[in-house]
């Protein structure tokens, strides 16, 4: 029989370092994509919770039967005309989307009333006497109505969790009633 020398038997066949190489690279490139996955499953998981917020503030806002209307009384203001002769009256009757928020708006009825104010006072009468400078008024009548109910107001940030919070916007539309220039 053959006998082994205790040498031959103690020495490991030697690895090959080219392996252990591959094998470490691997596990790199393994572990990169696994948190490629993560980071992005976590920006999807974002990116469709603020969707749904979106979808949550829509419901809370769309309107549950007929519109409430909401009269407010009739304005005078001195327009921005050079020589500031000339004024305008006009009444605006804001639409809610429910006549349980009928309170609510009336709890802001004076700072509504001031913001609107100013916004007419700041046209002149070429402005207010065409269509497209009555429906920017409004646009910006509502917009400004909207900021004391946790909508955002355009070009303005703001947190959408707490517009959802406060229950949305109740002012719907804005109309007027009356539109006097001289």
């Amino acid at each position: 029989m053959a006998t082994k020398s205790p040498d031959a038997e103690a020495a490991p066949p030697p690895k090959s370092k080219k392996l252990l190489l591959m094998v470490v690279i691997g596990v790199v490139v393994l572990a990169l994509a696994a948190g490629g996955y993560l980071f992005l499953a976590k920006k999807n998981a974002a990116a469709l919770d603020e969707e749904e917020e979106e979808e949550v503030a829509a419901v809370v806002a769309a309107p549950t039967g007929p519109p409430t209307y909401l009269p407010l009384d009739n304005m005078v203001v001195n327009l921005a005309d050079p020589g500031g002769e000339r004024v305008a009256q006009i009444g605006i009757t804001l639409e809610l989307t429910a006549a349980v928020e009928t309170d609510k708006v009336k709890a802001y009825l004076p700072t509504i009333r001031s913001d609107v104010l100013l916004l007419v006072s700041q046209r002149t009468a070429d402005e207010l006497l065409s269509r497209e400078g009555k429906e920017k008024l409004a646009e910006d009548i509502l917009a400004a109505s909207s900021r004391h109910f946790g909508k955002p107001v355009p070009g303005a940030k703001k947190d959408k969790k707490a517009a959802a919070k406060t229950g949305g916007n109740p002012v719907r539309g804005v109309l007027f009633s009356s539109f006097i220039v001289q």
